[in-house]
């Protein structure tokens, strides 16, 4: 929790400063942003490790393919990567880029959720008499 207060209290930090040298020095704002970015992202990334040994625990657990875990690991990847990047366009005042760019990401995971679905429909395949 103490973390989240943090990420929190630099997020609001670096909004305050942001708007305070928007009309002064937007190009400051603009750094003051990025580097704010940053630093919560670093943050953030130290939670990436547990995540992923808890998805290797359940997969090793439940006995299903790691390729289906290199996948699903990929997916969610795709779907940070694609929300963080809408955002910046939407942030820089571009909103039609982002949809476009979120458009995108939902049908590159659509394509790759794919496999997994057919994994499912053997499942069931194999479930019914």
């Amino acid at each position: 929790m103490e973390t989240l207060y943090k990420i929190i209290g630099i997020a609001l930090v670096t909004c305050v400063a942001s708007i305070i040298l928007k009309p002064i020095r937007n190009d400051f704002a603009i750094i003051i942003s990025v580097v704010g970015g940053i630093i919560l992202l670093f943050y953030v990334v130290s939670y990436l490790s547990g995540i992923f040994d808890i998805f290797s625990k359940i997969f090793t657990i439940t006995g299903i393919k790691t390729s289906l875990y290199a996948i699903i690991i990929k997916i969610i990847g795709i779907a940070y990567l694609t929300e963080f990047s809408a955002s910046i366009c939407n942030d820089t005042g571009n909103a039609s880029l982002g949809e476009k760019v979120t458009f995108g990401g939902k049908i590159i995971i659509l394509v790759m959720a794919l496999p997994i679905v057919m994994s499912i429909l053997d499942i069931v395949m194999e479930l019914l008499p």
